[in-house]
């Protein structure tokens, strides 16, 4: 059934003419498309059932158009009490897009009836659907219909429930004591194993009997736990289905039982390459829901270190890039620049790869006596060591022959698989948010967007030694401009305060208590936070509910849309081709299962 959408339902406070909600009102009526107040920054609009799929070709098609289904998920909305101008709904399902020539945003919601979860399949207008309807069935039960292989996608196959239900338990005391039989482990074997003929695929030719290859989920080049089932004609890659969910931990499950503060080094955790390039966004998102603003020395110590760690990232993915493509040496020259960048991160934070340093209105503590000599030994190592990289490796002719005109796609095809980040500008789009949608104090900053052109293997190991040029001209700034001031904003809801101010007013030391032993109470809205991350655009969508954690907590990864996209690249290439291009997307398992 259809859910009818009243007007007066969703209007309120902040509610906009935006062009884009004017253009979906004049084209489906004012009883099919419906706008929401929220606080992520884009329009919201909620729609029937029965318009979605012509609403979404609308978008997609229109003058400047919406090329990218940026994110697609659910929410479980059956125990969320602050629906104030909301439409009646058990579970929503929202399709973020995202336009690069318009440089915008807009989401459209679908409520549905628990008795009746079942929405049409988006796959023909952005292929990229795919994987986040199969992750929607899995983690809420909601079907797509029309989809070519509605199965689990992060769950095992024999898996019993789906998790993001509000009713399915988030911790271990909560189940039953795990036991395996051999019975038991006998029949997940069985499940595992793969059946070319339910992914439409054929075990012989007229002329050739196909052989099917694990790749995976534990090979050196898979770059975690990642199975790609390989369909081989010799050496000819056929066709492939990547499976993932073997590093699954319900990152998401689990910001529904943090509260806002403690949840920050879980973000850690995600892309761990990343450091606190993954608390960025986090805490971005839950400043607008408290109405935080930093000081402009929290912004640039943010950004310093967000670039930082974007340089340590580069070097692990140059030097397993390389290392991939047969060479030996790389890896352990990489990891002796990495060593010198953990010597700066610890030295500031007191932690190396997972510091969870970044909080929600500032950082954990002022920088050290002596963090700009240290920062400044860094920057003047670097600059050479890119141009030894640069000349050994990327000059090398065998690198070049391994690596020009392999697994290349423009620039049409990687928006419609949710590309972003390095890769989608190796194919010579220039999107970068650090410059399209400044963040954080971005827009002070002096720096250029390296493009590539021919969006293959070797462009996109080449645009990522630009970057750490750029990485180490932002971060240069940082040294010679660091702003003046506190570390933390002057908001009871943010870290708590000083402790000499917490011993001199009674007001501050019960704000202490409760930040401590409750967490910091933000009101019912959303918020949406987007950052350039390492290794591609890094979302969180926020839902509060009024309390002191997350009622629904949406992480989107970059590196969850770039594995989707590797049967339609790598068909027709060779194995090695293969293993060239995982190398070359720069993605960890971790980031992709959540």
């Amino acid at each position: 059934m259809n859910l009818e959408i009243s007007t007066s339902a969703v209007a309120g406070e902040g509610v906009t003419n935006d062009p884009i909600v004017v253009a979906l009102k004049q084209r489906f009526g004012e009883r099919g498309i419906h706008e929401q107040a929220t606080l992520t920054g884009i329009p919201v609009v909620w729609l029937s059932r029965d318009v979605l799929s012509e609403a979404l070709a609308f978008l997609r098609d229109m003058p400047d158009p919406f090329e990218m289904l940026f994110d697609l998920s659910a929410i479980d909305e059956r125990l969320r009490t602050r629906r104030e101008g909301l439409p009646e709904s058990d579970f929503t399902v929202f399709y973020h897009l995202l336009s690069v020539s318009r440089n915008r945003d807009v989401m459209l919601k679908v409520a549905l009836r628990e008795g009746d979860l079942e929405l049409p399949s988006v796959i023909s207008l952005y292929p990229n659907a795919d994987w986040y309807e199969r992750e929607v069935w899995d983690m809420f039960g909601i079907d797509f219909r029309g989809h070519p292989h509605l199965t689990r996608i992060l769950m095992p196959p024999t898996w019993q429930g789906h998790p993001l239900r509000k009713d399915y338990p988030a911790r271990a005391t909560e189940f039953d004591p795990y036991t395996l039989t051999v019975e038991g482990q006998d029949r997940e074997q069985r499940a595992l194993q793969f059946d070319p003929e339910a992914w439409g695929m054929r075990r012989e030719s007229d002329d050739t009997e196909f052989m099917f290859l694990n790749l995976g989920p534990n090979h050196p080049s898979a770059h975690g736990a990642f199975r790609i089932v390989l369909q081989l004609d010799g050496e000819v890659i056929v066709d492939c289905v990547p499976d993932i969910g073997y590093h699954h931990r319900g990152a998401e499950k689990m910001g529904e039982r943090q509260s806002w503060h403690s949840f920050i080094p879980y973000t850690d955790r995600v892309d761990y390459t990343g450091g606190v390039v993954n608390n960025l966004p986090y805490v971005l998102a839950v400043e607008k829901l408290a109405g935080i603003e930093v000081p402009g020395r929290v912004k640039a110590i943010r950004i310093m270190l967000t670039e930082l760690f974007r340089i340590n990232s580069h070097l692990l993915f140059l030097g397993t890039y390389l290392q991939d493509l047969g060479a030996m040496s790389p890896v352990f020259y990489t990891f002796t620049d990495r060593q010198k960048a953990y010597e700066v991160i610890e030295a500031i934070t007191g932690l190396r790869m997972h510091p969870s340093w970044f909080r929600i209105g500032g950082v954990t503590q002022d920088l050290p006596r002596g963090w700009d000599r240290l920062m400044q030994g860094f920057l003047d190592w670097m600059p050479k060591r890119l141009r030894e990289y640069e000349r050994a490796m990327m000059d090398n002719a065998v690198v070049r022959d391994r690596t020009r005109h392999i697994a290349a796609y423009n620039t049409q095809e990687a928006l419609a698989w949710g590309v972003t980040g390095p890769n989608l500008r190796a194919t010579g789009l220039d999107f970068d948010l650090r410059k399209r949608r400044p963040y954080s104090g971005y827009e002070q900053f002096d720096f250029e967007v390296p493009v590539a052109a021919n969006g293959d293997v070797f462009d996109r190991g080449w645009i990522r030694i630009e970057e750490m040029r750029q990485s180490l001209r932002i971060i240069q700034q940082c040294v010679d401009h660091m702003p003046a001031g506190d570390y933390k904003a002057d908001h009871p809801l943010t870290t708590p305060p000083p402790r000499e101010r917490m011993l001199e007013h009674i007001e501050t030391l019960i704000t202490h208590f409760l930040q401590v032993s409750w967490g910091p109470v933000l009101e019912a809205n959303e918020s949406l936070s987007m950052i350039e991350a390492t290794k591609g655009i890094n979302g969180y969508y926020l839902t509060s509910d009024g309390s002191t954690m997350s009622y629904r907590t949406r992480i989107r990864t970059p590196s969850f849309p770039h594995l989707q996209q590797i049967p339609v690249v790598i068909r027709g290439g060779l194995v090695s081709d293969l293993i060239a291009h995982l190398g070359s997307i720069d993605f960890v398992m971790a980031d992709v299962d959540r």
